[in-house]
């Protein structure tokens, strides 16, 4: 393997710490826009402080109460979702083109790499058709059935939480924004949205499943999985 080769092997973790949502987008699209053929791929690790973030086909009244919360327009893919403290945000700056890889096999690999956390911690995460992002049984959060059959049309999450929650932006086939997981947080502020656009939708946190780690375990077992998906 040349020194060229290795040097696009594996992206490059980045930790941020607790970072303002907006500058944080800022410095992803810049990052995006700056970057060549030869810039090498990174990760990039943090926590938000409370925000709601708005997805380009967002709908207004999927927003039902968010008080003293900034909304903030965003220009990634989906609907409505809040990050706060207690989350572990990941976002993958890769170059899709140079991984040999389309859009869909990059969000299966995303939801992939969280699968794979969730495994760690004994937990059994779910992918539910048309709705990205992984989700894990209330009733049996560690049980390994799979989900039987067809999603019921008129309540497609009946006894699923969601857990982890995907929204991507590809530009020139680079990819920004990202996955966010959800390890121990004030769930409450998920009650005043409707989230990822779906009403009624229950939002949990492997705190609420009783699985009790940092914030710091979560996130290096995410960013070690996300660099296994994403090189060559």
């Amino acid at each position: 393997m040349t020194a060229t080769a290795s040097h696009f092997d594996a992206p490059q973790v980045k930790w941020l710490g607790r970072a303002d949502y907006a500058a944080t987008e800022a410095a992803m699209r810049a990052f995006t826009e700056a970057r060549t053929a030869r810039t090498p791929d990174e990760i990039w690790l943090c926590e938000h402080p409370p925000v709601y973030t708005q997805g380009v086909a967002g709908r207004a009244e999927h927003v039902l109460a968010p008080g003293d919360i900034p909304v903030v327009q965003t220009n990634r893919g989906g609907q409505v979702t809040y990050h706060g403290p207690g989350q572990v945000v990941a976002y993958p700056l890769i170059d899709l083109q140079r991984l040999g890889i389309f859009v869909r096999e990059y969000v299966y690999r995303l939801e992939s790499a969280v699968l794979r956390v969730l495994q760690d911690y004994g937990v059994t995460g779910h992918r539910v058709s048309g709705a990205p992002g992984i989700y894990v049984k209330l009733d049996d959060p560690f049980g390994h059935a799979a989900l039987t059959g067809p999603a019921d049309p008129r309540d497609p999450f009946r006894g699923l939480g969601k857990i982890a929650a995907l929204g991507i932006k590809v530009t020139r086939h680079c990819t920004y924004h990202g996955v966010a997981l959800n390890v121990a947080m004030n769930l409450e502020p998920f009650n005043r949205i409707n989230p990822c656009g779906y009403a009624g939708l229950q939002t949990i946190d492997l705190a609420k499943i009783d699985v009790f780690t940092t914030w710091d375990d979560a996130a290096a077992r995410l960013a070690q999985r996300l660099q296994s998906q994403l090189s060559r």
